[in-house]
């Protein structure tokens, strides 16, 4: 089969945190990802970034919501990339986020580095990368400063990380102040990859007001976009999005001019 890259737009529509609370239109059932699933893959997005939730809308690392919405948006849309996540929000720990992800097998997952190599302990994590890796699970590697770039670039050549077919995503404005990301945020990430020398399929995703235009600025440099509520719920002008096939038309049209 081979590793699934990542697509030029992927959606984030809900993320961990973010409730209906926050925006009604923010999906947190099974049935309401699936149909922003469908909005979001007619407006452009060739991936959807999958959270779920229990229900209370908590996020939860659940192999048997996860297995439900993976079946569901194959058979809904069978050409949408699905990438589910292991964000532990405080609440999992490495070996949990590991078992899930085990249980569930997906085809794709993102892996904050920080969460799961949260230490100097790296026997577990490089049989986890290795097992990913050899079961062809495109593994994105989250990564919050341009000095977690560096650090990645050393666990690869350790060979705690498979260096083949490496995806990332670069975090901006995460811990910027009030989240707001800006352009410029990307630079340092592109210069560390250039010092490592590693050869990456990347991405960015970023916070507030300035996601339509960090996201800009990835298509220029050569990358690709993470678009959704989980980051963001407001357009370029400053106005709230109606919802997240909104904000994936807003970026989709940014891949042709």
């Amino acid at each position: 089969m081979g590793f699934r890259p990542l697509p030029d737009i992927m959606v984030a529509p809900n993320g961990a945190r973010r409730t209906t609370a926050d925006h009604p239109a923010l999906p947190v059932t099974i049935p309401q990802i699936v149909e922003t699933a469908k909005a979001c893959f007619a407006a452009g997005a060739g991936g959807i970034h999958a959270h779920v939730r229990d229900a209370d809308q908590v996020h939860v690392l659940d192999a048997g919501l996860y297995s439900e919405l993976i079946a569901e948006l194959a058979r809904e849309i069978p050409d949408m990339a699905v990438q589910i996540t292991t964000e532990a929000v405080g609440r999992y720990s490495p070996e949990e986020q590991r078992a899930v992800m085990r249980a569930v097998g997906p085809e794709m997952v993102s892996v904050a580095l920080r969460e799961m190599i949260p230490d100097a302990g790296t026997d577990e994590a490089a049989r986890f990368y290795a097992w990913a890796h050899e079961a062809e699970i495109s593994v994105q590697h989250i990564l919050y400063a341009p000095d977690e770039v560096t650090r990645l670039a050393a666990l690869a050549a350790d060979g705690i990380v498979p260096r083949d077919d490496m995806q990332l995503l670069f975090v901006l404005g995460r811990y910027a102040r009030d989240q707001e990301s800006d352009p410029a945020d990307l630079q340092p990430f592109l210069d560390a990859l250039t010092a490592t020398g590693l050869s990456a399929d990347w991405a960015v995703c970023a916070f507030g007001r300035g996601e339509t235009a960090a996201l800009g600025a990835a298509f220029k440099a050569g990358g690709k976009a993470r678009v959704g509520f989980e980051n963001s719920l407001w357009n370029a002008d400053g106005s709230v999005a109606v919802d997240n096939a909104e904000r994936v038309r807003a970026i989709a049209a940014l891949r042709t001019h």
